[in-house]
């Protein structure tokens, strides 16, 4: 067993280090989401969907 994590430790290293990456974004969008937050980086002024993606207040 210690054999295989000496000879695989870059990769482990480094899935270890994307996984945490993906679990941060996947993180920062549900609290972006509950704050009301768009994950689109412009306005819904003129896009078709802007009624179903945000609840109306």
């Amino acid at each position: 067993m210690l054999q295989f994590i000496s000879d695989n430790a870059g990769t482990i290293l480094i899935t270890l280090v994307l996984a945490l990456l993906v679990v941060r974004a996947a993180h920062q969008l549900r609290k972006d989401r509950k704050q009301g937050k768009s994950s689109c980086g412009c306005g819904c002024g003129s896009c078709p969907m802007s009624g179903t993606c945000h609840r109306q207040a």
